[in-house]
């Protein structure tokens, strides 16, 4: 295991790495935030896309997303303040909460008990299925109490290197399952926040989901060995193995994403008097890469006219191009930046298994 742990630790810190090189790390970052929550909701069984949220963030009125969709961007928001209040809080129960809170605030799930650690029994097994059928049975509240202390006092244990502490982290979580919903999300969140805490990564351009995904009745299988057979070597194995992997795509990525820059600002820096405008757009792209007319006014503080010709000549250019067909409430997106972002437009459907417990149905494995 020690070789995959070494590789694992150089994947990770070319990542951040060439994120540190990159002229505006935040705006890159802001990308992969919403790639790694949308995968991440999509592990659990929701519906929505990267471009259904885009889309939502770039319409000019204040709808309400579909449920789907305002659970990604709860998710994007519970990131945020998380690693906001790493500043100020360490990595702690109080924090769990919180974020707990704000992954299911106004969403499906929000009757569960948000922010507050279960005090009923819940259990893991096929969907809708009764406790005697469980595949698995978290520890009741009473004993559960206990092992969040534990977990506790284990998240300010820095002696183990970051990794094998993150992938130890995730696993005790999920075993205790301390909330009637969102553990899977809140569980992958963790991981996040304590590499970011141990100071592995300066930003949180890793989106793990995207391996878990792709493996996920392998993911599943694994925290189970661990629980049934404490089979720990062979979860991180898989664990350091998709570190590996996703950290040398978004390291590619990175690396793409910078060329992409370059060669569109070389395009618009010979623009003349626009130029200015042009290149800051363009930057703004890279956060929010489908945009309307007005958002872009917005975002730049100039009028709709100069906002429309940004547009119309990045069309000309092709680094926009109009993705409606419409006469009115045009969106444009920057095609070749969203191009290198994996979109599954839906989350894989199966027999998955899901949590439940006495207060009311979840969805699967979280």
């Amino acid at each position: 295991m020690s070789a995959i742990h070494s590789e694992a630790d150089r994947a990770l810190g070319r990542l951040d790495g060439v994120i540190g090189i990159l002229p505006n790390p935040d705006l890159f970052v802001a990308m992969y935030v919403r790639q790694e929550a949308v995968l991440s909701s999509q592990i659990e069984g929701t519906q929505a896309s990267l471009s259904d949220v885009l889309e939502y963030e770039a319409a000019d009125d204040d709808l309400e997303g579909t449920g789907d969709v305002a659970e990604v961007v709860n998710y994007v928001a519970a990131m945020h303040h998380g690693l906001a209040r790493l500043t100020e809080l360490s990595l702690s129960l109080r924090l769990i909460r919180e974020i707990h809170e704000r992954l299911l605030s106004d969403v499906r799930g929000q009757e569960r008990q948000p922010g507050e650690f279960r005090s009923s029994q819940n259990w893991i097994g096929p969907q809708n299925a009764p406790l005697r059928d469980a595949v698995f049975i978290p520890p009741p509240p009473h004993e559960m109490r206990a092992a969040l202390g534990e977990l506790e006092s284990f998240l300010h244990d820095e002696r183990l290197p970051p990794l094998i502490h993150a992938a130890l982290v995730h696993a005790q979580f999920e075993t205790i399952h301390p909330f009637l919903d969102g553990n899977g999300r809140v569980g992958r969140l963790l991981i996040t926040f304590l590499l970011c805490h141990r100071g592995v990564l300066s930003k949180p351009p890793l989106y793990l989901s995207h391996y878990l995904k792709r493996h996920r009745q392998e993911y599943y299988d694994r925290l189970q060995a661990v629980r049934l057979d404490g089979r720990w070597e062979e979860w991180l194995t898989f664990f350091l193995r998709g570190v590996s992997e996703v950290a040398t795509e978004a390291n590619e990525t990175a690396r793409r994403i910078l060329a992409l820059r370059e060669e569109h600002r070389s395009a618009l820096t010979g623009q003349g008097k626009a130029s200015g405008n042009l290149l800051l757009a363009l930057d703004a792209l890279f956060e929010r890469p489908i945009v309307t007319v007005n958002k872009l006014k917005d975002q730049l503080g100039v009028t709709f006219a100069t906002a429309n010709k940004i547009v119309e000549r990045m069309e000309e250019l092709a680094i926009l191009r109009e993705t409606t067909g419409n006469a009115r409430n045009r969106r444009f997106s920057y095609v070749p930046y969203l191009a290198m972002f994996h979109d599954d437009k839906t989350a894989d459907t199966g027999d998955d298994l899901q949590s439940t417990g006495s207060a009311t149905d979840a969805r699967p494995g979280d």
